[in-house]
């Protein structure tokens, strides 16, 4: 879903994940929270963005822009082309060097406004331009930040012509109407006020204008709903017309295409377009004066008093922000290096002093550099019942103290590897190399900034890292805010649901005009689109093979980047949690990099982060998965590290408590979001007392795990014969099965696996409406659905098509057309068939405003009732499925996407071909298949309705 991008580190994670929504991935994954949508950040340094560095031949001997070809044409519109023949997949991106530094009061988030109107239509196209992406197969989203907007999407190589077209038009000939406008400003506000739910948005959002107090990055890159509200047809088309010129944006393309071919197709498509006139582009009052400048005339609103918001909300808060320079100046690289010294994993210094020692329960922090300014940002979750006044002096000791006593050779050198490290991890995928090329071009004007930044970075010392923390590190230049909660927040959900007949009766829009999007779609040989993609994806299977103790592995070489990307499961996931003591699956799987019976939590730690390696476990409804990634040289660490703690795990007592209670505070905050509060009063009003999937963690239930438990739920869940391994990358199979079997193979394994039995579970007989009351939200989320299909219903494929086709995609489906789209109610809503090995939920999503839920939900249940009795049509079959094979074409160039599906298709025992007949499965979907699978797994009126949030419907309290 487009969007502004966040600005704070804890709500970015990954930049650009394929938005392909994945039945039988999303099965291992059941009912857990959707990961963000994708949204991608300012040309920040930050270790969870633009991290990078350069530090040995034997890990990049090229630089990273060593095949790109930077063009000019005679309008000014600046193309970026990269060939990569890795995958027949291209990415077309349009960067505009506009974003909210271009605003001021009054009008702020106005850029992040016209970039949502860039959706609705030209004059030569008036239809929603989602509808044509997806009719395209096109991953495709935008964002708004700081100093630029960018729209991007991916496709297959014969759809690059197609893409083109559709960005030249909208750069040029996008209508904005009053009645679009109005529907589409409802949007933004209810986006806005998904941010509003989060206290750390509400705190970062406080302290940034006190940074920057006259200086429009003080400003929220969304907007505010006050400034919203008021913008006229007048204004938006204004910004259009003053910022979307040619000769003001930058055009990226990267993937599998022939450059010279590409230019003259880029010259015909877009050389026609005219440039802005001379003195007609304002760059708005509060971004032109530098922040720099503010300073040196002594602007700054630094007191020694903290900001403090009393707010409700669950758990403290510090924030801590230090000016920084612009992303050009020469201190930048060093910067980033003490910020991976300060906060990057368990060995960092803050982590140490804050984490370790019980006064905090995460620390995170993050190096933004901008075209005019920066920042640094350090966000404290405090402990419980932990004082935020003494979280700060420890801090500001902990900072101290480094700058006092420096740093070791040995920390620069293992911070250094870790940024060369993602670099390389964070650019295997053709959507990210044009990201970093449009950020770099756009906000310090060379596409080559990342390579001189690399090196830098690798002549960084470690007097120089403490020469920045004494520059801009200081008590004086500092800006502090803290987050105090005014009430108790829920810490339960009920059991029993309430029962209630929603009375709207709101009659949705005509269905969507498959036939009108087939208008206006730009030429494509549509024809070819599953063909292409088959001969030329090349049709290499993994290979599989199987040890004696029954740990089942597949690996799949790829040379085309030198990284190798792992994927697991271990089937203990939370469906075999104790009803008494929930959470104890998680509470394994969290605590199996703390310690074995030969290294503790910090060597392992070091490790890992010498190499600028990672390994994650995620716990969810129906196994572990095992995530990790690593330079090609530095596979055998990883699985060594991998078999240590699955075999050896010793679950010290003093890392299990320490665990604890961030996992209290983490549940603490939790339950003050709407989305989790309403995920769990869904679940738990669909599946009874005693099913494997109605227990959730408690307070109480946290609290009776006891380091046996622990203990005896690996013993007994952690087995070779229930886990599966599959590795996509760099490396030389024999090789590879020879270290597996030598780490791997003495693994044992003791009597048969536990098995677990689901219940079956029917569908309500009437509508069960249930409205957990969270005071004080601004937003309202929605969940709506019932018991589906699992993974091995022969309405599986079928369904997968009607999916799509109902709300499979925010902008093109048929609730995203009717609710988000023409009636501006929903900033997203979407649907899915969870279908998992044992049991299935369908389920619909979306996120309103308190005051348009039921008109939402009432909406949402006519359109389910019109597919239910009526069907889809035959041309919004053919799409759909164009669209799912497209778009699943274009995720297998993803290595971790890649890795998933290998993964998933063994766990549920599929055969590994199909890694690529799926899409010839899909392609035989028929419309009477769907048509009866919409009558068959359609129930608007024998649904559970759960919307958490401030008092929306009928209000029901929730203990």
């Amino acid at each position: 879903m487009y969007g502004f991008a966040k600005f704070y580190s804890k709500f970015y994670k990954y930049p650009l994940p394929l938005l392909l929504l994945s039945l039988w991935l999303l099965a291992v994954f059941l009912l857990s929270d959707r990961p963000s949508h994708s949204q991608h950040p300012v040309i920040s340094t930050n270790k969870e963005k633009y991290q990078s560095t350069l530090l040995a031949k034997r890990i990049m001997p090229s630089t990273l822009t060593e095949n790109v070809r930077k063009t000019v044409l005679e309008n000014g519109l600046t193309v970026l082309t990269k060939e990569v023949h890795t995958a027949p997949v291209v990415t077309v991106q349009v960067w505009y060097k506009v974003g909210s530094r271009n605003e001021e009061p009054g009008v702020n988030g106005i850029a992040h406004q016209l970039e949502h109107m860039m959706f609705k239509g030209t004059k030569n196209r008036p239809i929603q331009f989602g509808r044509l992406f997806s009719a395209l197969g096109s991953d495709s989203n935008a964002f708004t930040s700081y100093d630029q907007t960018a729209y991007y999407g991916t496709v297959e190589r014969n759809k690059l012509k197609a893409l083109l077209v559709l960005e030249a038009d909208r750069m040029r000939n996008s209508q904005i109407e009053p009645e679009q406008l109005a529907s589409e400003k409802r949007v933004v506000i209810s986006e806005l006020q998904g941010y509003e739910n989060s206290p750390e948005y509400r705190l970062n959002r406080a302290v940034m204008q006190a940074v920057f107090p006259n200086h429009a990055y003080g400003l929220p890159v969304g907007g505010t709903k006050a400034d919203v509200e008021k913008f006229e047809v007048e204004q938006v088309e204004k910004y259009y017309r003053n910022f979307y010129s040619p000769d003001n944006a930058v055009l990226v393309i990267v993937g599998d295409f022939q450059t010279a071919n590409t230019l003259e197709t880029i010259k015909e498509v877009f050389g026609k377009l005219p440039r802005q006139e001379a003195g007609g582009r304002g760059q708005g009052s509060r971004g032109s004066r530098g922040a720099e400048e503010q300073r040196s005339r002594g602007e700054s609103l630094y007191s020694s008093s903290p900001i403090v918001l009393r707010e409700p909300g669950a758990g403290r808060l510090l924030q801590v922000v230090y000016p920084l320079p612009d992303a050009n100046q020469p201190d930048v690289p060093a910067l980033d290096v003490m910020d991976y010294i300060l906060t990057e994993g368990r060995n960092s210094r803050l982590y140490q002093a804050l984490v370790e020692s019980g006064l905090a329960s995460e620390v995170t922090a993050s190096v933004t550099s901008l075209r005019e300014s920066g920042w640094y940002e350090v966000l404290v979750t405090a402990g419980a019942k932990q004082d935020l006044k003494k979280i700060d002096s420890m801090l500001s000791s902990a900072i101290a103290n480094v700058a006092e006593k420096g740093v070791t050779s040995e920390e620069v050198e293992r911070a250094k590897t870790q940024l060369a490290a993602d670099v390389i991890l964070s650019n295997r995928d053709i959507t990210s190399q044009a990201m970093r090329l449009g950020t770099d071009e756009t906000t310090v004007g060379d596409y080559r900034y990342t390579d001189r930044y690399l090196a830098a970075v690798r002549l960084v010392k470690p007097t120089d890292v403490v020469a920045v923390i004494n520059k801009y590190l200081t008590k004086e230049a500092r800006t502090v805010g803290f987050f105090e909660p005014t009430q108790k927040q829920i810490t339960e959900v009920a059991d029993k649901p309430d029962s209630a007949q929603t009375t709207e009766n709101f009659s949705p829009g005509v269905p969507v005009l498959f036939s009108e999007v087939m208008k206006y779609l730009p030429p494509v040989d549509l024809a070819t689109d599953a063909l292409l993609a088959v001969e030329d994806i090349a049709q290499v299977l993994p290979q599989e093979f199987k040890l004696t103790n029954g740990l089942r592995i597949l690996l799949l070489p790829d040379r085309s980047t030198p990284t190798v990307t792992l994927s697991g499961y271990i089937q203990a996931g939370t469906e075999f949690d104790p009803e008494n003591k929930a959470g104890l699956a998680a509470f394994v799987a969290d605590n199996l990099l703390n310690g074995t019976k030969s290294q503790d939590v910090l060597t392992i730690a070091k490790v890992l982060g010498e190499r600028g390696a990672s390994l994650d476990f995620q716990t969810y409804r129906e196994g572990v998965h095992i995530e990790g990634d690593s330079l090609a040289d530095d596979l055998p660490i990883l699985l060594e590290i991998l078999a240590d703690v699955v075999k050896n795990s010793t679950f010290p007592a003093k890392e299990l408590e320490l665990h604890r209670q961030q996992t209290l505070t983490d549940l603490q905050q939790e339950l003050d979001e709407p989305s989790e509060v309403a995920r769990r009063v869904f679940v738990q009003s669909i599946y009874p007392k005693k099913h494997p999937l109605h227990t959730f963690p408690t307070e109480e239930s946290l609290q009776q795990i006891q380091r046996q438990d622990v203990i005896d739920f690996k013993t007994k869940h952690y087995r070779p014969d229930t886990t599966v391994l599959a590795l996509v990358g760099d490396f030389d199979l024999d090789k590879v099965r020879s270290l597996i079997k030598n780490k791997f193979g003495d693994w044992e394994v003791s009597g048969q696996a536990p098995t677990l039995k689901y219940p079956p579970v029917a569908i309500p007989e009437k509508i069960v409406s249930v409205n957990p009351v969270l005071p004080d939200k601004a937003q309202a989320v929605t969940y709506m659905g019932y018991t589906g299909i699992n993974r091995y219903d022969p309405r599986f494929h079928a369904a997968f098509v009607l999916n799509q086709i109902l709300g499979g995609d925010t902008l093109s489906s048929r609730l995203g057309a009717e609710v988000r789209d023409r009636q501006g109610l929903s900033y997203g809503i979407y649907s899915s068939f969870q279908a998992g090995k044992n049991v299935g939920t369908f389920l619909i999503e979306m996120q309103t405003s308190p005051e348009d839920s039921s008109k939402a939900i009432a909406s949402t249940r006519q359109i389910l009732q019109q597919i239910h009795q009526q069907g889809v049509t035959a041309l919004e079959v053919e799409t759909a499925k164009r669209t799912l094979i497209s778009n699943y074409n274009v995720s297998l160039a993803n290595p971790e996407e890649l890795t998933d599906r290998i993964l998933m298709n063994e766990v549920y025992g599929l055969d590994k071909v199909e890694l690529h007949s799926f899409t010839d499965k899909i392609q035989k979907v028929t419309l009477a298949q769907v048509n009866q699978a919409a009558h068959e797994l359609l129930h608007p009126d024998q649904i559970v309705v759960v919307t958490a949030g401030p008092s929306v419907l009928v209000e029901k309290s929730i203990r």
